[in-house]
């Protein structure tokens, strides 16, 4: 189950993301946002005067949505690292490595 929600967002996350830049810069700002590149006035919005509460209010609502998704994303890849499956290991347990005894140098003579 942890492996398809993990999946699911991971399909769905960089969507989130890439509407979540564009939202951002479509949103006009003091200079005029890059809506004004497209050849929107400069006091004008692009969608009307109340748009900009309008991108304001969706644009909180999709971090909220992105901030959730990457947690849910980080725990449901903890779940399924820790059962698991749908990794890439071969299920092997590494072996220790051998380690050489540890012999102190004697010291030297001193020479008089």
């Amino acid at each position: 189950m942890a492996f398809v929600i993990a999946t699911l967002l991971a399909v769905l996350l960089p969507i989130i993301s890439v509407f979540l830049i564009l939202l951002v810069l479509v949103q006009r700002g003091r200079g005029g946002g890059l809506v004004g590149a497209f050849g929107g006035g400069g006091g004008q919005s692009a969608f009307g005067a109340k748009a900009g509460d309008l991108f304001t209010k969706i644009t909180v609502v999709t971090v909220i949505i992105w901030i959730a998704a990457c947690i849910i994303l980080l725990l449901a890849m903890k779940s399924v690292s820790n059962s698991g499956g749908g990794g890439f290991d071969d299920g092997k347990k590494p072996s220790a490595p051998a380690t050489a005894p540890v012999t102190t140098p004697s010291p030297l003579p001193a020479n008089d």
